[in-house]
């Protein structure tokens, strides 16, 4: 029973990035009013609640990665060890690791009003963080390091190709999640919801 509502959360959150990836491609983008500032805003060192590998809790609102999947919690790999665990556990723990560690910077993309899960509403985002010289893409990072994934749209295109590009890396290095022999790629979890199998 939490499988099934794990995957029809995920199937959500898949729809907004659907919707916002339609809308980009249908229109120019635009500059959305970000809510918590103006342009971008940063990842609140305290106060944070993970909810997924993609998503967490800051001041009220749901903060969603844009083109990003994470692995559904419910769903279990086998680690190097031998050992069972939870796989949308794993993708959060990597993304709070890195929120932590990175410090990004957060853009909104496109916003929702209020909901069951955040008292202000969803905002979709990308996040960058300074390293160094460098400034890196927060989604990219995590999809490297094999956390997350490219999201998809219902017919099996990337939302947002250079992810695509980052997963087909990441597993051709086994990295992270992907050195698990029973994987389960939520991708894979979710076209099969989408086709009622």
């Amino acid at each position: 029973m939490r499988r099934h509502s794990l995957i029809a959360a995920a199937l959500a959150c898949g729809r907004i990035a659907t919707a916002h990836a339609q809308d980009q491609q249908a229109a120019p983008p635009q500059t959305a009013a970000p809510a918590p500032a103006s342009g971008f805003f940063e990842v609140a060192s305290e106060g944070v609640t993970l909810l997924t590998g993609d998503t967490w809790q800051q001041e009220g609102w749901s903060v969603r990665l844009f083109g990003v999947q994470s692995c559904i919690r419910g769903t279990s790999y086998t680690n190097p060890a031998g050992e069972k665990h939870d796989c949308g556990e794993a993708s959060a723990l990597m993304l709070g690791a890195m929120l932590k560690d990175m410090h990004p910077q957060c853009r909104p993309l496109s916003r929702s009003g209020p909901d069951a899960t955040s008292s202000r509403g969803t905002l979709l985002v990308v996040c960058v963080a300074n390293v160094g010289q460098n400034q890196i893409d927060l989604a990219t990072a995590l999809i490297l390091k094999g956390y997350d994934f490219a999201s998809i749209l219902p017919d099996g295109k990337p939302i947002y190709p250079s992810y695509a590009v980052a997963e087909s890396s990441a597993r051709k290095d086994r990295a992270g999640l992907w050195a698990a022999p029973d994987l389960p790629y939520p991708n894979a979890i979710i076209s099969k919801a989408l086709q009622g199998k």
